[in-house]
Protein backbone atom coordinates (compact mmCIF):
# COMPACT_ATOMS: atom_id res chain seq x y z
CA UNK A 1 0.00 0.00 0.00
CA UNK A 2 1.23 3.15 -1.06
CA UNK A 3 -0.29 7.19 -0.78
CA UNK A 4 -1.37 6.59 -4.80
CA UNK A 5 -3.20 3.64 -4.02
CA UNK A 6 -4.53 4.76 -0.60
CA UNK A 7 -6.22 8.45 -1.89
CA UNK A 8 -7.49 6.12 -4.76
CA UNK A 9 -9.51 3.33 -2.66
CA UNK A 10 -10.68 6.68 -0.69
CA UNK A 11 -11.80 7.71 -3.85
CA UNK A 12 -13.89 4.40 -4.76
CA UNK A 13 -15.18 4.32 -1.56
CA UNK A 14 -17.07 8.22 -1.90
CA UNK A 15 -18.07 7.17 -4.88
CA UNK A 16 -19.80 3.92 -4.24
CA UNK A 17 -21.14 4.22 -0.93
CA UNK A 18 -23.97 6.74 -1.46
CA UNK A 19 -25.21 3.43 -4.14
CA UNK A 20 -25.76 1.24 -1.01
CA UNK A 21 -29.29 3.50 -0.50
CA UNK A 22 -30.88 3.05 -3.98
CA UNK A 23 -31.93 0.49 -6.44
CA UNK A 24 -27.71 -0.26 -7.68
CA UNK A 25 -27.24 -1.07 -3.99
CA UNK A 26 -26.57 -4.62 -4.31
CA UNK A 27 -23.93 -4.33 -6.90
CA UNK A 28 -22.31 -1.48 -4.92
CA UNK A 29 -22.13 -3.51 -1.70
CA UNK A 30 -20.54 -6.64 -3.83
CA UNK A 31 -18.23 -3.88 -5.10
CA UNK A 32 -17.34 -2.57 -1.72
CA UNK A 33 -16.78 -6.53 -0.44
CA UNK A 34 -14.94 -7.12 -3.55
CA UNK A 35 -12.02 -4.57 -2.44
CA UNK A 36 -12.86 -4.62 1.31
CA UNK A 37 -9.10 -5.85 2.11
CA UNK A 38 -8.04 -3.45 0.53
CA UNK A 39 -9.81 -0.57 1.59
CA UNK A 40 -9.30 -1.39 4.93
CA UNK A 41 -5.31 -1.57 4.56
CA UNK A 42 -5.85 2.08 3.09
CA UNK A 43 -7.53 2.98 5.79
CA UNK A 44 -4.82 1.44 8.56
CA UNK A 45 -2.16 3.44 5.91
CA UNK A 46 -3.77 6.78 6.67
CA UNK A 47 -3.99 6.09 10.22
CA UNK A 48 -0.59 4.96 10.61
CA UNK A 49 0.89 8.31 8.41
CA UNK A 50 -1.28 10.19 10.20
CA UNK A 51 -3.11 11.23 7.35
CA UNK A 52 -6.48 12.04 9.87
CA UNK A 53 -8.45 13.54 7.52
CA UNK A 54 -8.53 10.92 4.64
CA UNK A 55 -8.67 8.58 7.17
CA UNK A 56 -11.93 10.08 9.02
CA UNK A 57 -13.48 10.49 5.40
CA UNK A 58 -12.39 6.58 4.59
CA UNK A 59 -14.46 5.55 7.82
CA UNK A 60 -17.43 7.36 7.21
CA UNK A 61 -17.32 6.10 3.88
CA UNK A 62 -17.73 2.87 4.95
CA UNK A 63 -20.14 3.66 7.68
CA UNK A 64 -23.29 1.92 5.56
CA UNK A 65 -21.47 -0.65 4.86
CA UNK A 66 -20.62 -1.54 8.10
CA UNK A 67 -24.34 -1.43 9.21
CA UNK A 68 -25.83 -2.67 6.25
CA UNK A 69 -23.56 -5.76 6.57
CA UNK A 70 -23.51 -5.99 10.30
CA UNK A 71 -20.26 -5.47 10.54
CA UNK A 72 -21.00 -3.29 14.38
CA UNK A 73 -17.63 -4.70 16.26
CA UNK A 74 -15.45 -4.41 13.06
CA UNK A 75 -17.06 -0.67 12.14
CA UNK A 76 -16.68 -0.07 15.86
CA UNK A 77 -12.87 -1.63 15.91
CA UNK A 78 -12.04 0.95 13.20
CA UNK A 79 -13.55 4.24 14.20
CA UNK A 80 -11.90 3.86 17.61
CA UNK A 81 -8.51 3.53 15.75
CA UNK A 82 -9.39 6.66 13.53
CA UNK A 83 -11.13 9.00 16.08
CA UNK A 84 -7.63 8.08 18.41
CA UNK A 85 -5.82 10.05 15.14
CA UNK A 86 -4.40 13.62 16.09
CA UNK A 87 -6.24 16.31 14.97
CA UNK A 88 -8.69 19.07 15.58
CA UNK A 89 -12.44 18.95 15.79
CA UNK A 90 -13.71 19.26 12.21
CA UNK A 91 -16.97 18.54 10.65
CA UNK A 92 -15.31 15.30 9.21
CA UNK A 93 -14.58 14.36 12.86
CA UNK A 94 -18.11 15.13 13.90
CA UNK A 95 -19.81 12.73 11.29
CA UNK A 96 -17.64 10.34 11.98
CA UNK A 97 -18.63 10.34 16.45
CA UNK A 98 -22.07 9.95 14.74
CA UNK A 99 -21.70 6.97 12.76
CA UNK A 100 -19.31 5.49 15.65
CA UNK A 101 -21.90 6.09 17.91
CA UNK A 102 -24.28 3.49 16.08
CA UNK A 103 -21.72 0.84 16.07
CA UNK A 104 -21.81 0.19 19.70
CA UNK A 105 -25.53 1.38 19.88
CA UNK A 106 -26.49 -1.68 17.88
CA UNK A 107 -24.97 -3.72 20.32
CA UNK A 108 -26.79 -3.01 23.20
CA UNK A 109 -23.62 -0.79 24.71
CA UNK A 110 -25.54 2.86 25.74
CA UNK A 111 -23.21 4.23 27.44
CA UNK A 112 -20.51 4.02 25.06
CA UNK A 113 -22.55 4.92 22.05
CA UNK A 114 -23.84 8.12 24.23
CA UNK A 115 -20.57 9.17 24.55
CA UNK A 116 -19.90 9.23 20.65
CA UNK A 117 -23.02 11.28 20.04
CA UNK A 118 -22.18 13.89 22.55
CA UNK A 119 -18.74 14.49 21.51
CA UNK A 120 -20.71 14.55 17.74
CA UNK A 121 -22.93 17.04 19.57
CA UNK A 122 -20.17 19.02 21.10
CA UNK A 123 -18.33 19.50 18.09
CA UNK A 124 -21.46 20.36 16.01
CA UNK A 125 -22.34 23.34 18.63
CA UNK A 126 -19.30 24.89 18.67
CA UNK A 127 -19.29 24.51 14.94
CA UNK A 128 -22.42 26.21 14.78
CA UNK A 129 -23.37 23.20 12.62
CA UNK A 130 -27.14 22.33 12.63
CA UNK A 131 -27.79 19.26 10.49
CA UNK A 132 -24.54 17.60 12.72
CA UNK A 133 -26.63 19.19 15.90
CA UNK A 134 -29.37 17.32 14.43
CA UNK A 135 -27.20 14.03 13.71
CA UNK A 136 -25.99 13.67 17.43
CA UNK A 137 -29.27 14.53 18.91
CA UNK A 138 -30.83 12.13 16.60
CA UNK A 139 -28.47 8.93 18.28
CA UNK A 140 -28.81 10.17 21.73
CA UNK A 141 -32.66 9.84 21.58
CA UNK A 142 -31.88 6.73 20.25
CA UNK A 143 -30.14 5.87 23.40
CA UNK A 144 -32.74 7.50 25.49
CA UNK A 145 -35.84 5.63 24.04
CA UNK A 146 -34.44 2.86 25.48
CA UNK A 147 -34.81 4.08 29.27
CA UNK A 148 -36.29 6.92 29.19
CA UNK A 149 -39.06 7.55 26.53
CA UNK A 150 -40.18 10.98 27.37
CA UNK A 151 -36.79 12.21 27.51
CA UNK A 152 -36.41 10.23 23.78
CA UNK A 153 -39.32 12.13 22.07
CA UNK A 154 -37.61 15.52 23.60
CA UNK A 155 -34.66 14.90 21.60
CA UNK A 156 -36.28 13.92 18.91
CA UNK A 157 -38.45 17.33 18.97
CA UNK A 158 -35.37 19.42 19.34
CA UNK A 159 -33.23 17.61 16.25
CA UNK A 160 -36.81 18.47 14.47
CA UNK A 161 -36.89 21.97 14.87
CA UNK A 162 -33.15 21.82 14.36
CA UNK A 163 -33.03 20.67 11.10
CA UNK A 164 -36.57 22.33 9.76
CA UNK A 165 -34.65 25.72 11.11
CA UNK A 166 -31.84 25.26 8.90
CA UNK A 167 -34.01 23.58 5.92
CA UNK A 168 -32.26 20.30 6.37
CA UNK A 169 -34.22 17.53 5.20
CA UNK A 170 -31.65 14.68 5.78
CA UNK A 171 -32.35 15.68 9.67
CA UNK A 172 -35.87 16.34 9.36
CA UNK A 173 -36.65 12.68 7.93
CA UNK A 174 -34.82 11.19 10.81
CA UNK A 175 -36.57 13.08 13.51
CA UNK A 176 -39.77 12.30 12.10
CA UNK A 177 -38.33 8.38 12.46
CA UNK A 178 -37.37 8.98 15.81
CA UNK A 179 -40.80 11.01 17.41
CA UNK A 180 -42.13 7.53 14.97
CA UNK A 181 -40.80 5.51 17.14
CA UNK A 182 -41.12 7.28 20.13
CA UNK A 183 -44.81 7.63 19.86
CA UNK A 184 -45.11 3.92 19.23
CA UNK A 185 -43.36 3.26 22.57
CA UNK A 186 -45.71 5.35 24.38
CA UNK A 187 -48.72 3.84 22.96
CA UNK A 188 -49.68 6.84 20.73
CA UNK A 189 -49.94 4.65 18.37
CA UNK A 190 -52.14 7.75 16.10
CA UNK A 191 -49.39 10.30 15.99
CA UNK A 192 -46.73 7.22 15.38
CA UNK A 193 -48.69 6.23 12.27
CA UNK A 194 -48.66 10.05 11.44
CA UNK A 195 -44.98 10.88 12.17
CA UNK A 196 -44.50 7.73 10.08
CA UNK A 197 -46.36 8.24 7.31
CA UNK A 198 -44.69 11.35 6.32
CA UNK A 199 -41.30 9.60 6.86
CA UNK A 200 -42.08 6.99 4.61
CA UNK A 201 -43.68 8.98 1.67
CA UNK A 202 -40.34 11.63 1.92
CA UNK A 203 -38.00 8.54 1.47
CA UNK A 204 -39.88 7.20 -1.31
CA UNK A 205 -39.80 10.56 -3.24
CA UNK A 206 -35.59 10.66 -2.51
CA UNK A 207 -35.81 6.95 -3.52
CA UNK A 208 -34.09 5.53 -0.38
CA UNK A 209 -34.70 2.08 -0.71
CA UNK A 210 -32.99 1.55 2.64
CA UNK A 211 -34.90 3.67 4.19
CA UNK A 212 -38.27 3.40 2.70
CA UNK A 213 -37.34 -0.50 3.59
CA UNK A 214 -36.66 0.51 7.37
CA UNK A 215 -39.39 2.68 7.76
CA UNK A 216 -42.36 0.56 5.96
CA UNK A 217 -40.97 -2.30 8.48
CA UNK A 218 -41.72 0.58 11.40
CA UNK A 219 -45.15 1.30 9.94
CA UNK A 220 -45.60 -2.07 9.84
CA UNK A 221 -45.93 -2.36 13.57
CA UNK A 222 -47.89 0.57 14.22
CA UNK A 223 -50.53 -0.84 11.92
CA UNK A 224 -50.62 -4.43 13.29
CA UNK A 225 -51.44 -2.95 16.61
CA UNK A 226 -54.01 -0.95 15.28
CA UNK A 227 -55.18 -4.41 13.89
CA UNK A 228 -55.24 -3.46 10.44
CA UNK A 229 -53.23 -6.99 9.62
CA UNK A 230 -52.97 -6.56 6.11
CA UNK A 231 -51.69 -3.52 5.83
CA UNK A 232 -48.88 -4.55 8.25
CA UNK A 233 -48.09 -7.35 6.60
CA UNK A 234 -48.11 -5.89 2.96
CA UNK A 235 -45.24 -2.98 4.99
CA UNK A 236 -43.44 -5.87 6.31
CA UNK A 237 -43.21 -7.73 3.32
CA UNK A 238 -42.15 -4.86 1.45
CA UNK A 239 -39.32 -4.19 3.55
CA UNK A 240 -38.29 -7.86 3.27
CA UNK A 241 -38.33 -7.94 -0.66
CA UNK A 242 -35.78 -4.60 -0.52
CA UNK A 243 -33.90 -5.64 1.42
CA UNK A 244 -33.27 -8.84 -0.79
CA UNK A 245 -32.85 -6.95 -3.88
CA UNK A 246 -30.16 -4.53 -2.49
CA UNK A 247 -28.52 -6.71 -0.03
CA UNK A 248 -29.86 -5.25 3.15
CA UNK A 249 -29.02 -7.55 6.10
CA UNK A 250 -30.06 -4.84 8.32
CA UNK A 251 -33.85 -4.49 8.11
CA UNK A 252 -33.89 -8.75 7.68
CA UNK A 253 -34.78 -9.61 11.04
CA UNK A 254 -37.47 -6.83 12.15
CA UNK A 255 -39.24 -7.60 8.75
CA UNK A 256 -38.93 -11.15 9.87
CA UNK A 257 -40.05 -10.46 13.56
CA UNK A 258 -42.98 -8.14 12.64
CA UNK A 259 -44.34 -10.75 10.46
CA UNK A 260 -44.47 -12.95 13.25
CA UNK A 261 -45.88 -11.01 15.20
CA UNK A 262 -48.85 -10.98 12.28
CA UNK A 263 -49.03 -14.83 12.42
CA UNK A 264 -49.74 -14.67 15.92
CA UNK A 265 -52.62 -12.18 15.71
CA UNK A 266 -53.57 -14.77 13.27
CA UNK A 267 -53.21 -17.67 15.53
CA UNK A 268 -50.59 -18.98 13.09
CA UNK A 269 -48.66 -20.06 16.03
CA UNK A 270 -46.48 -22.74 14.29
CA UNK A 271 -45.47 -20.35 11.60
CA UNK A 272 -44.79 -17.76 14.40
CA UNK A 273 -42.81 -19.67 16.38
CA UNK A 274 -40.62 -20.51 13.73
CA UNK A 275 -40.13 -16.73 12.62
CA UNK A 276 -39.06 -16.07 15.71
CA UNK A 277 -36.63 -18.55 15.76
CA UNK A 278 -35.21 -17.38 12.38
CA UNK A 279 -34.93 -13.75 13.65
CA UNK A 280 -33.01 -14.45 16.65
CA UNK A 281 -30.37 -16.42 14.72
CA UNK A 282 -29.72 -13.57 12.74
CA UNK A 283 -29.67 -10.85 15.62
CA UNK A 284 -27.65 -13.51 17.64
CA UNK A 285 -25.13 -14.17 14.49
CA UNK A 286 -24.39 -10.41 14.16
CA UNK A 287 -24.21 -10.15 18.54
CA UNK A 288 -27.08 -7.30 17.45
CA UNK A 289 -29.08 -6.00 20.43
CA UNK A 290 -33.51 -5.56 19.97
CA UNK A 291 -33.93 -1.73 19.96
CA UNK A 292 -36.09 -0.26 22.35
CA UNK A 293 -39.26 -0.27 19.73
CA UNK A 294 -38.87 -3.67 18.61
CA UNK A 295 -37.63 -5.60 21.93
CA UNK A 296 -41.23 -5.44 23.65
CA UNK A 297 -43.45 -6.84 20.71
CA UNK A 298 -40.46 -9.92 20.31
CA UNK A 299 -40.70 -10.25 24.03
CA UNK A 300 -44.60 -10.65 24.14
CA UNK A 301 -44.08 -13.56 21.57
CA UNK A 302 -42.02 -15.66 23.78
CA UNK A 303 -44.28 -14.88 26.11
CA UNK A 304 -47.82 -15.56 24.30
CA UNK A 305 -46.86 -18.65 21.94
CA UNK A 306 -45.63 -20.84 25.16
CA UNK A 307 -49.10 -20.57 26.36
CA UNK A 308 -51.04 -20.89 23.47
CA UNK A 309 -49.17 -23.81 21.71
CA UNK A 310 -47.48 -25.54 24.76
CA UNK A 311 -43.99 -25.28 25.90
CA UNK A 312 -42.32 -28.42 23.89
CA UNK A 313 -44.07 -26.92 20.83
CA UNK A 314 -42.74 -23.62 20.71
CA UNK A 315 -39.83 -24.45 21.23
CA UNK A 316 -39.12 -27.06 18.83
CA UNK A 317 -40.84 -24.55 16.39
CA UNK A 318 -38.14 -21.98 17.51
CA UNK A 319 -34.97 -24.58 17.28
CA UNK A 320 -36.39 -25.45 13.55
CA UNK A 321 -36.60 -21.56 12.41
CA UNK A 322 -33.13 -21.13 14.80
CA UNK A 323 -31.35 -23.24 12.10
CA UNK A 324 -32.88 -22.56 8.76
CA UNK A 325 -30.48 -20.70 6.78
CA UNK A 326 -31.12 -16.90 6.03
CA UNK A 327 -32.36 -17.63 2.14
CA UNK A 328 -34.89 -19.84 3.65
CA UNK A 329 -36.08 -17.94 6.70
CA UNK A 330 -37.26 -15.46 3.92
CA UNK A 331 -38.74 -17.55 1.89
CA UNK A 332 -40.70 -18.89 4.79
CA UNK A 333 -41.74 -15.65 5.96
CA UNK A 334 -42.53 -14.12 1.96
CA UNK A 335 -45.06 -17.01 2.00
CA UNK A 336 -47.38 -15.44 3.86
CA UNK A 337 -48.44 -13.51 0.56
CA UNK A 338 -49.81 -17.07 -0.56
CA UNK A 339 -51.88 -17.44 2.29
CA UNK A 340 -53.58 -14.70 1.72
Amino acid sequence: MDGRAAESLLSLAEETSPRLRGSGAKAALQHLENEYSDLVAALQWFIDHESTDEALRLANALYRFWITKQRFDEGALWFDRVLGSPGVETRLRGEAFVNAGFMPFWLGQDERAAAHFGRALEIGRQLGDPPLISQALGGLARVALRTDVAEGRRLAREALAVSEGAADEPGRSDALHLLGVGAQIAGDLLEARDWMTQRLALVRATGNELLIASEASNLSMVERQLRNLDVAGALAREALEIGERIGDQFTKPFAISGLAAIAVERREFERAATLVGAAEAIMEAQHMAWPPDERPHYERMLSVLPAAMGSAEFDRARAVGHSMGSSAAVDLALAARRKG
